[in-house]
């Protein structure tokens, strides 16, 4: 079954940065697009970053264009979001996904990892 695993939250001061990473399991990870999403507490999930099956392509949010980056390994199955100069907006459960123009497995979700952002 499809299956994402997310990792590297934590605790962070304004400014700093955290790397997650979202194992995927059970779907040709090499053939889909991928995606972060977050949500903060009683707010939407919100898409934050998409990358292209082979990486060529990515896609941000405004509010973090120029501090995330989204990045893959096919051989790892993984994909990563880099997240530098961290504000306290950023706070929120991430989540990863399938998908580069739509969600496409919108009945599988993991876990998520909590970032939270705070002096």
């Amino acid at each position: 079954q499809v299956q994402f695993v997310e990792s590297g939250g934590g605790l962070v001061q304004p400014g700093g940065s955290l790397r997650l990473s979202c194992a995927a399991s059970g779907f040709t990870f090499s053939t889909y697009g991928m995606r972060w999403y977050r949500q903060a507490p009683g707010k939407e999930r919100e898409l934050v970053a998409a990358i292209s099956s082979t990486g060529d392509n990515k896609k941000y949010v405004d509010s973090v264009k120029g501090r995330f980056t989204i990045s893959r390994d096919n051989a790892k199955n993984t994909v990563y979001l880099q997240m530098n100069s961290l504000k306290p907006a950023d706070t929120a459960v991430y989540y990863c996904n399938a998908g580069f123009f739509t969600t496409a497995f919108v009945n599988d979700w993991g876990q998520g990892t909590q970032v939270t952002v705070s002096s």
